[in-house]
């Protein structure tokens, strides 16, 4: 298998969970490279059910090695959880998982200041993270006051947490509100580096040996297009660059390790959080997709907000990572929609847009341009190739893959792992 980048290629929620667990079958490496906790990722296997937060899907794979790089910001708390978790169900992780000394840490302090923040913003102004403290934590990395996953295994950390800790409890006494207990959240990060001292170490080196000993590394994005930092709505953004330019800066790995990139895209578009949306529907439709598609978050529960498909989306996120094929999801859940409808184009203030604008405000005063499509009113969850669909269902495929200009690469139609096929990947 050669090196393979996946990115979500709409906001994020597209099924890259499911479609890393089908390409790590091929792997020898998973490795994420950016995000935090914010992120969830969920695989279903027979009966049972994971949701992964920050490490690489591929963990549920024997023997598959995975990787956490250094462009993300891990929650030492939250991750010694999810690995108790995921061992707790009888999946190793030790001696299988390596975390990136590089990677920023979030700390309690990040989530107090998170919360705060979506707390005080105005109603329009409101980002709607996950209040996980991602954005805070990447922030104090470009300030470069941030503290790394390394510096637990040494001395000296606590001091710098101490002041962050002073400074986090000075705004929460002004604004009267609870301060963090110092002295018990100095413990618990102690207790974490202790417990994640095993895994910790070099992934830059680590990385780049299995690259030249030709092991086959499948980069693992979250979030998506629509929610990179500089290429997404801004600012209804995460604080990561979750295009395929990230899995370079995230992992320490050069751009000509990369052999392909693929995208996951669903067969209409959901959204979490506020911002844009053109294609957004408030009506019994959406409220149909939410419902036959269990749109709902996989990390804070909120009702995912549901609308067509929108190609100049999918095709602005083709260009920005120079997807070479789609992953397409979730096609069973237009089952039994009558016409399908898919945005080919914006209109605002009388001009045609073909690509996204940079303005949110301007994204926002879109007007979507349709384009109708019949559907199949009958049943794709059995089915196990393309060629076995029904007519209505190839034909739409294959127009979202026209209009994209991008080819099918994979196609999933339901939740569970033997749902999914590959056509050419």
């Amino acid at each position: 298998m050669s090196n393979t980048v996946l990115i979500g290629a709409q906001w994020g929620d597209e099924g890259k969970g499911k479609i890393v667990d089908v390409l790590a079958r091929d792997a020898d490496v998973v490795a994420r490279y950016q995000g935090g906790s914010n992120a969830g990722h969920t695989i279903e296997i027979g009966r049972e059910r994971y949701v992964l937060h920050l490490v690489p899907s591929g963990i549920l794979y024997p023997g598959k090695r995975c990787v956490i790089g250094h462009g993300l910001v891990v929650d030492p708390l939250a991750l010694v959880q999810e690995i108790r978790d995921l061992e707790a169900r009888g999946v190793t992780v030790r001696g299988r998982l390596e975390i990136g000394d590089r990677a920023h840490i979030v700390g309690p302090w990040h989530r107090r200041i998170d919360a705060a923040r979506e707390g005080r913003a105005a109603a329009g102004a409101r980002i709607g993270t996950t209040q996980r403290g991602i954005g805070p934590a990447y922030a104090d990395k470009a300030h470069r006051a941030g503290l790394r996953l390394g510096d637990l295994l040494e001395t000296g950390w606590e001091e710098c947490a101490r002041e962050r800790l002073n400074e986090t409890n000075a705004q929460a006494a002004a604004a009267g509100t609870e301060p963090l207990d110092t002295a018990q959240t100095l413990k618990d990060l102690r207790a974490a580096g202790e417990a994640l001292k095993p895994y910790i170490g070099d992934t830059v080196a680590s990385l780049a040996a299995d690259w030249r000993a030709g092991r086959s590394i499948l980069f693992e994005g979250a979030q998506g297009t629509m929610l990179d930092i500089d290429l997404g709505t801004y600012p209804f953004v995460t604080s990561s660059n979750s295009t395929a330019g990230g899995a370079c800066t995230g992992t320490g790995l050069p751009p000509k390790a990369i052999d392909r990139v693929v995208g996951v895209v669903k067969a209409y578009t959901t959204r979490v959080g506020e911002g844009p949306f053109t294609t957004e529907l408030n009506d019994a439709m959406g409220e149909h997709l939410r419902q036959r598609g269990r749109e709902f978050g996989a990390t804070t529960g909120r009702p995912r907000r549901c609308g067509w498909f929108d190609a100049v989306v999918a095709r602005y996120a083709a260009q920005v990572s120079g997807v070479d094929a789609w992953a397409i999801t979730k096609l069973d859940v237009l089952d039994e929609v009558e016409t399908i409808r898919v945005c080919v184009a914006y209109t605002c203030e009388g001009r045609r847009y073909e690509t996204v604008p940079a303005s949110a405000r301007i994204l926002a005063a879109c007007k979507p341009v349709y384009a109708d499509y019949p559907g199949w009113r009958c049943a794709t969850s059995d089915v196990k190739q393309f060629e076995a669909l029904p007519a209505a269902a190839r034909a739409y495929v294959d127009e979202l893959c026209r209009l994209t200009g991008v080819p099918l690469g994979i196609l999933s139609v339901g939740p569970r792992r033997d749902s999914t096929f590959r056509l050419s990947l």
